[in-house]
């Protein structure tokens, strides 16, 4: 399988990692997270496979994150909640986001989508 990118056409960093995808001639499957959020049944999947805590999928810079308050409102909410919340908008959801065979990464750092796409 390709990996895929959940991506946010108007975030630098977005981007930044599919010019770094070009220029390494990687073919990958391009998701807009705003047009076609993530459910929270991916969600899920992608968090388990990812290993990493649930919070790195909150994209905690986010106008929307600040604006509903979850830094403060995370804590006490459970896995199923916080998925449900992550699904309701892709603007909370951190991005760009890798989903591979090999693995997930939300945010972008070169040497980390190295290891998930190269193996």
């Amino acid at each position: 399988m390709k990996p895929i990118v959940l991506y946010y056409a108007k975030c630098s960093t977005c981007q930044k990692a599919l010019k770094w995808l070009e220029e390494k001639g990687i073919d990958y499957e391009g998701r807009p997270i705003k047009e076609e959020n993530p459910t929270a049944e991916e969600l899920q999947v992608w968090y388990m496979k990812s290993g990493l805590p649930l919070k790195r999928f909150f994209n905690t810079s986010g106008l929307l994150y600040k604006e509903m308050g979850l830094k403060d409102k995370l804590p006490g909410m459970g896995e199923k909640e916080q998925l449900s919340l992550l699904a309701s908008d892709g603007m909370l959801v951190k991005r760009p986001l890798l989903v591979s065979d090999r693995g997930v990464y939300p945010g972008f750092k070169d040497s980390e989508w190295e290891k998930i796409i190269a193996g």
